[in-house]
């Protein structure tokens, strides 16, 4: 995580074929906002909701919320094409479906050649293939705009033929492999979507999982979802509280070059520090986002 962490907790997908519903999306309290070309776009319709899509981003309003384009995949009909109109559309970042290998992070990136430096790329992990790529997938981080691992949790499913409830058991250590080489990388990870959005509690039970597992936030498929996300996905009070301690004591005179302490009866060390620092990051992070939100 950066010193200063955009947040990520609820990831909204938006189908780029509805525009109410796009319009309704500038005003949810989401960090983030993916219109989607991909599947929630039927065939017949992929390149109007293109112009749909390249609409809304040019018309803005979405505020503080990242903007964010799912576009189909480049061994489609239509992927060459969304990338070419959405390069240099104003959106913060292109959603990459389907990735397998390294070397599909660098077709996007070579497709996405003259872009604005501040366009990132994302990659959908959704792949079997991609399952035993994942260190090198996130390792191109470095000579590409790759910036954030998405679990595509039902393509995975499917194509490995898991059944799934709502603790997702089977897909447990594919979910930690993929924060784990999204965290050795620098890259943000965030989980897949829960499809019964009338499931309040099952969605919070996965949420707080994704949050075990070390996932930033989680993708969203209705708007109910995302004040549930944004709670479980935000520090607690608990943990603000215990990281500005942390903080306090390692700023005392006497503790300058010290490399551990002793706080409420356990050891803390300059790791737990660091991890104090990026609370409180996040947490300023998502007070700003707010405040904008409601400006």
């Amino acid at each position: 995580m950066s010193a200063h962490p955009r947040p990520r907790r609820s990831v909204l997908y938006v189908p780029a074929s509805n525009p109410r519903a796009i319009d309704k999306a500038r005003g949810l309290p989401c960090d983030a906002v993916v219109l989607d070309l991909e599947d929630a776009v039927a065939p017949e319709m992929k390149v109007a909701a293109r112009q749909t899509a390249l609409e809304a981003v040019r018309t803005g309003g979405f505020g503080p919320r990242e903007l964010v384009v799912r576009v189909n995949a480049l061994d489609t009909e239509w992927g060459a094409a969304d990338l070419e109109a959405l390069s240099r559309s104003g959106c913060d970042a292109i959603l990459a479906p389907k990735v397998r290998t390294p070397d599909d992070v660098r077709a996007y990136e070579a497709a996405l050649d003259g872009a604005p430096a501040a366009l990132r790329l994302w990659a959908m992990i959704e792949t079997a293939l991609s399952i035993f790529r994942l260190e090198q997938i996130a390792a191109t981080r470095y000579d590409t705009r790759l910036a954030c691992f998405v679990m595509g949790t039902n393509d995975l499913a499917r194509e490995l033929r898991m059944r799934l409830d709502v603790e997702r058991t089977p897909m447990a250590a594919l979910l930690g492999l993929t924060v784990a080489a999204a965290r050795a990388h620098g890259l943000a990870a965030l989980d897949g979507v829960f499809n019964d959005f009338e499931d309040a509690s099952g969605f919070e039970c996965q949420c707080r999982q994704g949050l075990d597992f070390g996932f930033d936030g989680k993708t969203l498929i209705h708007p109910r979802q995302i004040g549930a996300c944004n709670t479980v996905f935000s520090p607690s009070a608990a943990e603000v509280d215990w990281a500005q301690r942390v903080e306090a004591e390692f700023a005392r005179p006497e503790n300058a070059h010290k490399g551990a302490l002793r706080l409420d009866g356990t050891m803390i060390e300059r790791l737990h520090l660091a991890q104090a620092r990026q609370v409180l990051a996040l947490e300023a992070a998502i007070r700003a986002a707010s405040v904008a939100h409601s400006s």
